[in-house]
C-alpha cells in the first residue's frame, strides 16, 4: 500500500487523501511576478524543453522510500546522505529502504529524526553518492506559477506531473494514520499539479530548478467520495529547511516556529456522542496556560474570538499565531462558569 495523509481545510468541507521568508501566517493570492520567477517561454515547444531541463536536473535528486508499511518519496538534501520525506511515510515503521530514480538497488536507511506536527522527517543512507537538490525560498511564490510534481504516484517511481500554484498560505490538517498522530500544515502551498498516494515527500519544483515544497497532502470531496482533481498541498520549503536543519543537527526539533499553549487536550463528546468542545487533560509546569491560570478539566471555547469546538479547530487556530504572541481564551469551567485568560504562548516542542 502507498502511504496517505488526509486533510482537513480551514472553512471547507473538504478530506484529503495522499500520502520562512515565512509563509506560515499569509493567505495570499499574489499577482505581480516575483523577482527570479522564470521568463516568458514563448512557444509551446520551448515551454516543452523547459520542462525537460527541470526533469533532467531534480528528478535524479528525488527518491522512493519503502517501509514494512508502504511507500513514499523523498528529496535527497544534502550531500552527507540526508533525505527529506513526510513523517507520516515513516511514521511506526522497522525498516526504511530508499531507491533513486536512477537506480536498482534498494540502500537501507535510518530515520535520523521526525517533526509531527509538521509532517516531515529525515533519513539518512550511508555510502551512497546521492545528489542534493536545490532548496528554493518558498516566500517568493506567486500564484500562477508554473510547477512539476516529482515522486512516486501508486509506486510509479519516478514520475513527473504539472500544474501552477493555485494558492499560498492555506492551512490543512491532517488525522491520526497508523502511527502518525496527524499535523496541522501551516502556510501550505496549494497546487493543481496532480497529487496522489505515494507522491508524499516528493518534490514540488519551479521551473529554475528550485524544490519549493514537499508535497503532503491532496484533497478529496466527501460528497463524491473521491478525489477532488487538481487540489493538492505542499510543506512550504521554508519551513522544510527550518525543520530538516534541525532534525540533522540534533535529532529533534527546539525552533519549530509555532505557537503552543503547554497543554494536552481531548475531544469533549456529550452523551449523544457529538463533540462540543476541547478539554483540557493536563497542563505543563510553568507552561503558557499554567502562568495563565488555565487548569485541567477546563474547557478552551475559543482563542482570540475563533470558536474551538474540537482539538483539529483549535490546532488550526494556533497554527496561525506564533511563540511570544498573547491570545485571549475563552474557558468554561467544571462548575458552569466561564472566565477570559490572557496568555503569553509558548514554543510548540518537538
Amino acid at each position: 500500500m502507498t502511504r496517505c495523509g488526509a486533510a482537513m481545510i480551514t472553512g471547507l468541507a473538504l478530506v484529503a487523501g495522499c500520502g520562512g521568508g515565512d509563509t506560515r501566517n499569509t493567505n495570499a493570492a499574489a499577482t505581480s511576478t516575483a523577482p527570479g520567477a522564470p521568463p516568458d517561454h514563448g512557444s509551446a515547444g520551448q515551454l516543452e524543453q523547459v520542462y525537460e531541463q527541470v526533469v533532467k536536473a531534480v528528478l535524479p535528486s528525488v527518491v522512493q522510500i519503502d517501509t514494512d508499511s508502504g511507500l513514499g518519496s523523498g528529496v535527497i538534501y544534502d550531500n552527507r546522505g540526508d533525505i527529506v520525506t513526510n513523517a507520516h511515510v515513516v511514521a511506526g515503521s522497522n525498516r526504511i529502504t530508499v531507491t533513486t530514480a536512477t537506480g536498482k538497488k534498494a540502500l537501507p536507511a535510518t530515520l535520523v529524526g521526525q517533526y509531527a506536527p509538521d509532517d516531515l522527517a529525515v533519513v539518512r543512507v550511508n555510502g551512497a553518492s546521492l545528489k542534493p537538490a536545490r532548496f528554493g525560498d518558498s516566500s517568493r511564490l506567486t500564484v500562477g506559477e508554473m510547477v512539476l510534481a516529482m515522486g512516486n504516484p501508486l509506486g510509479l517511481s519516478g514520475s513527473v506531473t504539472n500544474g501552477i500554484i493555485s494558492a499560498l498560505g492555506r492551512t490543512v490538517s491532517s488525522p491520526r494514520e497508523g502511527a502518525f498522530p496527524g499535523a496541522t500544515i501551516a502556510g501550505a502551498v496549494q497546487t493543481s499539479a496532480p497529487i496522489n498516494p505515494g507522491n508524499s515527500g516528493g518534490a514540488l519544483v519551479t521551473l529554475d530548478n528550485a524544490v519549493i515544497g514537499i508535497p503532503a497532502l491532496a484533497a478529496s470531496d466527501p460528497q463524491i467520495g473521491g478525489a477532488a482533481a487538481g487540489i493538492g498541498f505542499a510543506i512550504p520549503s521554508n519551513t522544510v529547511k527550518l525543520i530538516a536543519d534541525q532534525l540533522i543537527k540534533s535529532g529533534r526539533v527546539t525552533n519549530s516556529g509555532r505557537a503552543a499553549l503547554g497543554v494536552t487536550i481531548r475531544n469533549v463528546a456529550d452523551m449523544s456522542g457529538n463533540v462540543v468542545g476541547v478539554g483540557v487533560t493536563a497542563v505543563t509546569r510553568g507552561g503558557p496556560a499554567d502562568k495563565a491560570g488555565i487548569r485541567p478539566n477546563d474547557i478552551i471555547v475559543s482563542v482570540n474570538g475563533a470558536r474551538t469546538s474540537t482539538t483539529s479547530e483549535l490546532s488550526d487556530v494556533l497554527a496561525g499565531l506564533k511563540p511570544g504572541q498573547t491570545a485571549q481564551v475563552v474557558l468554561q469551567h467544571p462548575n458552569g462558569g466561564k472566565s477570559t485568560v490572557t496568555v503569553t504562548l509558548g514554543q510548540l516542542p518537538g
